[in-house]
């Protein structure tokens, strides 16, 4: 596999992350002989740090470091919240409202029960870009299914934070094994042709930490999200009849 670079200079460098990719092979996929920090490594031909991470199943923007002094000054700026990220996500239900703020603690360890843990403080800001209703029956009570396309902002980095936190609002993200709904992703696995998660780091913003130059590093979603137009010509043939509210 050869990765698709957005921003490389001496110090950086940023790639397109595939869903499914590993950021790094870790023992809980000892089965993976391909992850992103490996591949990245062999195809520049040096060390490579990864900055941050993303969930195996989500695509987009994934920020390196070339050096280690600089791997930690990107740690730090992470985890002071000195950057902004932004993602897209396709949810299950149309929100009532047009977008809002999330401001609901999480447990330090999403594998592990919230009792007893350390509650950590955490916020996502959300909007909807686009509500959709696709020709799936996940539901017998309906023949079709309401999906939204979200744009997401976590203020801080918390594990899981964006997929916890929709599904906290029950607007679980379409794929998500552990947080969202078995039949339904089935479903939409079916109709779209891909088993995934649908959330996309579309945009990451910050301060380059050795020039101080505003960055602004963006990758664009793949074809088969919403805004492709297979997807949309589908959306154009349904029925004008909706659910009830």
């Amino acid at each position: 596999m050869t990765l698709t670079l957005i921003y490389e200079d001496e110090h950086l460098v940023a790639i397109d992350k595939p869903p499914g990719l590993l950021v790094h092979r870790t023992q809980l996929a000892a089965r993976e002989e391909e992850a992103a920090l490996q591949l990245l490594r062999d195809q520049l031909g040096r060390p490579v740090w990864p900055a941050h991470r993303l969930d195996r199943g989500t695509s987009g923007v994934l920020l390196f470091a070339l050096s280690a002094e600089v791997a930690s000054l990107l740690g730090a700026m992470f985890e002071q919240g000195r950057m902004a990220k932004r993602y897209l996500a396709l949810v299950r239900g149309w929100p009532a409202q047009d977008e809002g703020l999330i401001d609901h603690p999480l447990a330090r360890d999403p594998e592990l029960p919230s009792a007893g843990q350390t509650m950590l403080e955490a916020q996502t800001r959300w909007s909807v870009l686009d509500r959709i209703e696709w020709p799936i029956a996940a539901d017998p009570r309906f023949s079709t299914t309401r999906i939204a396309l979200l744009e997401a902002e976590p203020l801080q980095g918390r594990r899981h934070q964006i997929r916890r936190h929709l599904k906290h609002i029950a607007h679980p993200i379409l794929g998500d094994a552990t947080h969202g709904k078995g039949p339904l992703n089935r479903a939409v696995a079916a109709y779209l042709g891909q088993q995934r998660l649908w959330l996309h780091a579309q945009r990451l913003t910050l301060a380059h930490p050795v020039t101080g130059t505003a960055l602004r590093l963006q990758a664009s979603p793949d074809a088969r999200w919403p805004a492709s137009g297979r997807v949309q010509a589908e959306n154009r043939r349904l029925p004008t009849k909706r659910r009830p509210a």
